[in-house]
């Protein structure tokens, strides 16, 4: 018995299960709270956090599955592209990688659709595409769709998703904050009705632009609204800027928005405001 206590133990080999691998692009992390989330629920949720209410960013295609009545979107100018105007360097490239990237030809989306019923023209912007940022083809085609809806006499609605003029196209691309307003401003005498969904980030030549000049002014919850970014802003005055400083929150507080609506009530708001419209006109 005691030599029984000197022998050698007998160990078993324990084999580790083979590690599964997890598929990529089935969870993702919220930016705000950081809770991982499964993407099939998230879509569900129309892309919002669901424990935090954080609006994930959406492409052109996604806005437009969630806002347009099925079936009813008619495309308009999708064959139009940029060009390098003035010969910048890798200019052309990175337009060349935004098509492919995107599998869409510009920033912006326009067209005609249905929602909840009701017909209306419609400009939906893609910060994909180069951050969205507004050349010579943005604003030809928002003001193409602007003219439509006038001669349609229909209402015109624009999701705004920019980081501002795109540089590469210097003038040319800062000429298109004129042109965007002067096409708004023939849409007001004509007694069209212009609703504008800010969403993150809407800044720059843009914000300076078509996204502030409508009748009614509508934000989605915790989006950037500006011209100058927060740390540009900080630097130029030195001073520190109060919390939550260009969000839809607090331009809302300051007169700048008219409401802030979740993304789960967007299209039932937006049809309703459609309809309120179409009886004044009655």
């Amino acid at each position: 018995m005691v030599l029984d206590i000197f022998r050698k133990q007998k160990y078993v080999t324990l084999h580790p299960e083979t590690k599964r691998e997890i598929p990529e692009g089935l969870w993702v992390k919220c930016d705000r709270c950081g809770e991982i989330l499964y993407n099939k629920e998230l879509d569900k949720n129309f892309k919002v956090c669901e424990k935090c209410g954080f609006h994930f960013r959406l492409s052109s295609r996604e806005r437009l599955q969630m806002t347009i009545d099925e079936n009813s979107f008619n495309e308009f100018d999708s064959e139009l592209i940029s060009v390098n105007p003035l010969g910048i360097a890798d200019y052309s490239e990175k337009l060349v990688v935004a098509r492919e990237k995107t599998e869409l030809n510009e920033a912006i989306v326009t067209g005609e659709g249905a929602i909840e019923g009701q017909r209306v023209v419609l400009a939906i912007m893609d910060a994909r595409f180069i951050m969205g940022s507004m050349g010579a083809v943005v604003g030809e085609k928002f003001t193409r769709a602007v003219e439509t809806a006038i001669e349609k006499g229909l209402p015109f609605l624009a999701f705004t998703a920019s980081g501002g003029a795109r540089m590469q196209e210097g003038l040319l691309s800062l000429m298109q904050m004129a042109k965007t307003t002067a096409a708004l401003a023939k849409l007001d005498l004509s007694g069209g009705l212009y609703i504008s969904v800010m969403t993150d980030p809407t800044t720059g030549g843009v914000s300076a632009s078509f996204a502030s000049a409508a009748d009614i002014i509508v934000a989605e919850p915790g989006a950037l609204i500006g011209f100058a970014g927060p740390r540009v802003i900080e630097q130029t005055i030195r001073q520190k800027l109060p919390e939550g400083f260009q969000r839809a929150e607090f331009v809302r507080q300051h007169g700048f928005v008219d409401k802030i609506v979740s993304r789960q009530q967007m299209k039932s708001f937006l049809a309703k405001l459609l309809r309120l419209h179409r009886q004044e006109e009655k």
